[in-house]
């Protein structure tokens, strides 16, 4: 876990640069259309929905934006059609890679996925071949500046977390998925500001990295990432913080 929280720390730093915003409200724009599409307009009644716009306003996606996505995905509005898509792999030195996507056309994605895990050293796998080395979990990363640890530990556990730990100057709450927003919505109400909150696949085991290996698996996530039709990846990528920043760059 607390290699997850370092990478979403620095992952969350880098998103705020003007040069990513564009792209990561593009991504939420389409995860919202396809969470509407599938179960309807009320976030209220659709969890997947309320998850998208959670993660939407976090990335401060305009709320008439939100909204305009909703119509589209109802038929209020025209819009594209977009499935979803699971890709499997390895990284270097050994690092299992999950990329979840949301394409209009597989026949143009599928290429491209494995066109990047080549390119940066990795091998795009079968389906299945890494995802038993993970599991959904509801994490929750906040700065130990911004709230003591009896007080976290209250919070989060009487609202069903599953356990709270400390690592390089971060909380990490970590609960099941059916406890996630329930968890979420308690800390926000305290008052407490997370570094980040998602429903991601913790990996059960990391592989430790450091040098080139680091900086190539991070270039791999990073190009990965930069793809249009990519929603999100997860690795069982570790290392110190210091290292992933200069790794990031």
């Amino acid at each position: 876990m607390a290699g997850h929280s370092r990478w979403a720390n620095i992952r969350h730093k880098k998103a705020k640069s003007d040069a990513r915003r564009g792209k990561i409200w593009s991504k939420c724009v389409r995860q919202i259309m396809v969470a509407a599409r599938l179960g309807g307009p009320d976030p209220a009644a659709n969890l997947t929905l309320r998850f998208a716009v959670d993660e939407a306003k976090a990335a401060n996606v305009p709320k008439d934006t939100i909204e305009r996505a909703i119509k589209k995905a109802t038929g209020e509005l025209q819009a594209e059609q977009y499935e979803a898509v699971r890709y499997e792999g390895y990284g270097p030195g050994g690092v299992a890679v999950i990329v979840d996507a949301l394409t209009d056309n597989r026949t143009r994605t599928a290429p491209e996925m494995r066109q990047i895990f080549t390119k940066y050293g990795g091998n795009l796998g079968a389906t299945g071949c890494v995802a038993y080395l993970f599991e959904q979990k509801g994490v929750i990363v906040i700065e130990q500046s911004a709230v003591d640890e009896e007080k976290l530990m209250t919070i989060a556990l009487e609202a069903g977390a599953e356990d709270v730990s400390a690592d390089e100057g971060l909380w990490t709450v970590s609960t099941a998925p059916a406890d996630y927003l329930g968890v979420k919505d308690a800390i926000a109400r305290a008052g407490i500001e997370p570094v980040s909150a998602e429903l991601t696949m913790v990996p059960s085991t990391y592989v430790m990295l450091t040098g080139e290996l680091l900086q190539r698996t991070v270039k791999l996530i990073e190009a990965l990432e930069d793809n249009d039709d990519v929603q999100k990846v997860y690795t069982n990528m570790d290392a110190s913080t210091a290292d992933l920043a200069a790794a990031a760059g």
